[in-house]
């Protein structure tokens, strides 16, 4: 989903200060939903949707946004990291807000509603009351309540107490697997995300929840309908067209910059270095912090995510198992000679951490990026022949 920038906005000029009370639904005015293609961005990734209200009798051609954050609100990262991100309704003109998409090449496509002109009312009512300073912020949340849940929400409050009928279509993926169809499953970004999601977002998610996904929704409210009585019933939408065409790119893989790719090579790498370790008998001590040290960070911010953050699909997440918070302090100890017998125990336990994780992950239980294997099995490696050549590395310390 969009993340628009509140300062930029500001600067920009294009916040508009109007009131339910100014603006009156005339004959001529329809509301519509607009959805708008993922970009290349990371933030662009998945898409955004916003509401249009649009009367070409007075000109009043406005777009309601709820993907508006600001950078400056206090403690903004810290907030990020818990899940307690705030984000607002934006209210500005049609005029600069479509430009930006033309920019980034993004399709932009209208679906008018179809609403009797006081459903209109109601509705445009409805968000200008929701744009008053004291109700427009609200705490985002990326998969439950975001820019494309509110504005559907808020169109189908419109019906309550009448029946609507809907046709959503079978596609039994999990939230892992509608994300990586939109970020690239072999993308870094992807690498990440994998990282960060825990075992709840491998449940197959509903047609309901697929809807945070703007095209989902685009598409899914696309055959709603709207039972008004025992023998009248109406599209949710009576129109559809396209306001800016997305010029077809070529798009073009780098296979050596994939995330497989480059653990690949570390993987080679290591293995390399643990040959010529057993041929020279050395150890070079510092492959082994980093790899610790490294994966010793990554882990306090998954332990931080599972058990303080709100954030969705980041808890239960077994790839703590392998990014584990005391890796730093191995990594750390492991230059302390005195302390090698720490060391044996703690090597010992990561192994079967690490074979624990490559169990999880082929049965299924956890889905793991497959550019993690090569990384678990690099550190089981290591650990592995760190115990195996513990008491001659005691007596070659020097070389260490």
């Amino acid at each position: 989903m969009r993340r628009t920038f509140v300062t930029w906005i500001v600067l920009l000029g294009i916040f508009v200060s109007v009131s339910s009370q100014t603006v009156v639904v005339g004959d001529s005015a329809e509301l519509s939903m607009i959805t708008c293609s993922p970009g290349p961005l990371s933030y662009e990734k998945f898409g955004h949707t916003a509401l249009r209200y649009f009367d070409p009798a007075t000109g009043v051609d406005l777009v309601f946004n709820y993907g508006i954050f600001d950078f400056d609100q206090p403690n903004f990262y810290t907030k990020f990291i818990k899940g307690e991100t705030y984000y607002m309704l934006g209210v500005y003109k049609t005029g600069q807000f479509l430009p930006q998409y033309a920019e980034r090449n993004s399709q932009v496509t209208e679906q008018v509603l179809n609403l009797t002109k006081a459903e209109k009312q109601q509705l445009l009512d409805a968000l200008f009351v929701n744009y008053l300073p004291q109700n427009r912020n609200y705490l985002y949340n990326f998969v439950f309540d975001n820019c494309a849940t509110r504005p559907r929400d808020k169109v189908l409050e419109l019906f309550r107490g009448k029946q609507i009928l809907y046709n959503l279509s079978e596609d039994n993926r999990s939230f892992r697997e509608w994300v990586a169809a939109y970020t690239g499953e072999k993308s870094w970004l992807m690498f990440g995300i994998d990282l960060l999601f825990g075992k709840d977002a491998d449940r197959i998610a509903t047609k309901w929840e697929t809807m945070f996904l703007p095209e989902v929704l685009s598409k899914e409210l696309s055959e709603v309908q709207v039972v008004d009585n025992d023998t009248l019933t109406r599209n949710l939408f009576k129109s559809e067209s396209i306001l800016i065409n997305k010029i077809p790119e070529v798009e073009s893989v780098n296979y050596l910059k994939l995330p497989i790719v480059a653990t690949s090579l570390l993987l080679l790498i290591g293995l390399l270095i643990t040959f010529y370790e057993n041929k020279k008998k050395k150890y070079f001590k510092l492959v082994d912090s980093l790899l610790l040290i490294i994966t010793g960070i990554a882990g306090i911010i998954l332990f931080y995510l599972m058990f303080f953050s709100i954030h969705p699909l980041v808890k239960s997440n077994f790839n703590l198992l392998w990014c584990n918070p005391i890796n730093i302090l191995v990594g750390i100890i492991l230059w302390i000679r005195k302390l090698a017998k720490v060391v044996h125990v703690m090597q010992g336990i990561n192994i079967l951490l690490f074979l624990t994780v490559l169990i999880v992950g082929a049965v299924g239980f956890q889905i793991l990026n497959p550019a993690f294997l090569p990384l678990i099995v690099l550190l089981l490696i290591r650990s592995f022949w760190w115990l195996h050549n513990r008491h001659k590395l005691d007596f070659t310390h020097e070389n260490l």
